[in-house]
């Protein structure tokens, strides 16, 4: 059981555009019982998005920051996540040019271990969000996620691992949570469901969690004995009646028997 629940705040994305939309967005999440955030593409940069977040009693756990300022401005990176207060600076997912093949990954690997260094002696630990892309096999019958688990270092990278994307990419969640025991410092909670579109062919979609394929007893139960540290609801999109506050509300109410304090 855990007692603190996290919202990614790419699901309210269009709700953060400025000072006083993120105070009323951050106070409208602490109050359907989420009280810790990751951020994506928002507007940390500007001082008042953590001093909103604060004052709303939201705790900052991580973020998806800019790959090129992590790799090239450490100093400047490191300084927007003191603000914030989190010691997690992640990335949504590798750049493109790492994808093209074994040795671009290779390369990346070592670029993104070479800068987790600088960021550990300065008390950071850099994290790694997946998608579907990492579990196609491109060498040695291994998966890309196959080569980050062997080459990211165990000791300053850890994994925010989305439990949509292992589903979507063919691969089974509680495996990949129990093979990354004690390194996935934030798990994205994201269901997924499959359903006919208008020409009959069988598609898929995000949905609220437990609206949707994952089976989520098996997954809390698996998180919770490998020590996640941070649950993280996430919905991109597909809301309910357009509203994502109403999928999270749902979200969050089928979490509540998982949650030791409850609302």
């Amino acid at each position: 059981m855990f007692s603190k629940l996290g919202v990614q705040l790419y699901s309210v994305r269009d709700c953060l555009n400025d000072e006083k939309d993120c105070k009323k967005t951050f106070d409208r999440l602490v109050s359907l019982g989420y009280t810790e955030a990751q951020t994506a593409g928002n507007m940390i940069e500007n001082p008042e998005f953590a001093k909103a977040a604060s004052e709303s009693g939201m705790k900052i756990v991580g973020t998806h920051y800019d790959y090129a300022k992590i790799i090239n401005q450490p100093e400047y990176t490191m300084e927007i996540h003191r603000r914030l207060g989190t010691v997690n600076v992640g990335i949504g997912g590798m750049p493109a040019e790492a994808r093209k093949d074994y040795r671009s990954l290779m390369e990346f690997i070592s670029k993104f271990n070479s800068a987790a260094e600088i960021y550990a002696k300065n008390g950071f630990k850099l994290t790694y969000h997946n998608h579907s892309f990492e579990f196609v096999r491109i060498c040695d019958n291994k998966t890309v996620m196959d080569f980050l688990y062997e080459g990211l270092d165990k000791n300053n990278v850890s994994f925010v691992l989305d439990t949509c994307w292992v589903a979507h990419g063919g691969a089974d969640v509680r495996y990949w949570i129990e093979k990354l025991k004690n390194r996935i410092d934030i798990l994205h909670l994201k269901d997924i469901k499959a359903y006919f579109a208008a020409d009959g062919s069988v598609t898929q979609k995000y949905t609220e969690i437990g609206n949707g394929n994952i089976y989520w007893d098996g997954v809390m139960a698996a998180a919770e004995d490998c020590g996640v540290t941070h649950y993280v609801v996430e919905q991109d999109s597909d809301w309910i009646e357009g509203d994502p506050f109403i999928s999270l509300k749902v979200s969050r109410d089928f979490l509540d028997k998982y949650l030791s304090v409850r609302k």
